[in-house]
């Protein structure tokens, strides 16, 4: 059986759908917990602009979940709390994902279990790290640069910065049509720079990073499927 990992997103217009959203990273934390077949989960908020940023986007929230297969992670993700924030949503997107390479931890666990992929097609890379509080400067006086290159990248389907903790906990994710092009703007530019950096720095207090094969989606982001791209390239 193959793991599925789903990143559900979740865009909220007005105040009041916004501020009922904010209070569902606490309010969510039970029903999450005890959502049936569910593994591990993470509520998130994202960054503004690229998504890349320390400054809030109070729009857009996300959902990380674990699941022990895709019609188990297909069910889940309509029904319960899920269902409750795509009531609330002026719009929402969740893409299936299966687990190729994972290294590290999150919270102290391993929470994705790589096996051979099904699929064949678009790539999706996500990387999760705990900045030490030392560093939040040097960090972040390099995410603009970052942020500008893939923003300008035409190779990448999409991307976004999420997080638990503003500043502190940052999770990048995005999706690629190849290896060619992930790898392509991973080993250039301001990105390796940064990966240099926290190698030899040592930045991190818990780090992971993880590869998945990009199984479906459901949903519209922008009022369009992500992957639509690619399914017409």
């Amino acid at each position: 059986m193959t793991q599925i990992v789903t990143l559900s997103f979740f865009r909220f217009a007005g105040p009041l759908a916004r501020a009922w959203a904010l209070t569902m990273m606490g309010g969510a934390r039970w029903p999450l917990s005890r959502t049936p077949d569910i593994g591990f989960w993470k509520l998130c908020g994202s960054g503004t602009g690229e998504g890349f940023t320390p400054v809030p986007n109070t729009a857009v929230y996300a959902i990380l979940a674990t699941w022990p297969d895709i019609d188990t992670a297909k069910a889940r993700t309509t029904s319960g709390v899920f269902a409750t924030y795509m009531r609330r949503a002026a719009e929402h997107w969740t893409v299936f994902l299966e687990p190729q390479t994972a290294r590290g931890q999150w919270s102290g666990k391993e929470p994705f279990h790589p096996g051979p992929a099904t699929t064949l097609g678009p790539l999706a890379a996500l990387t999760r790290a705990t900045i030490k509080p030392r560093i939040l400067a040097r960090f972040w006086g390099r995410v603009p640069n970052i942020s500008a290159m893939i923003g300008k990248d035409t190779n990448v389907m999409f991307k976004i910065g999420i997080g638990e903790v503003p500043m502190l906990h940052q999770v990048t994710f995005s999706i690629w049509p190849s290896e060619a092009a992930m790898a392509g703007f991973a080993r250039t530019g301001p990105h390796a720079e940064a990966i240099r950096a926290v190698r030899d720095e040592g930045w991190f207090s818990e780090e992971l990073y993880a590869r998945f094969a990009v199984h479906s989606d459901a949903g519209r982001w922008n009022g369009i499927s992500p992957l639509a791209r690619s399914e017409a390239a």
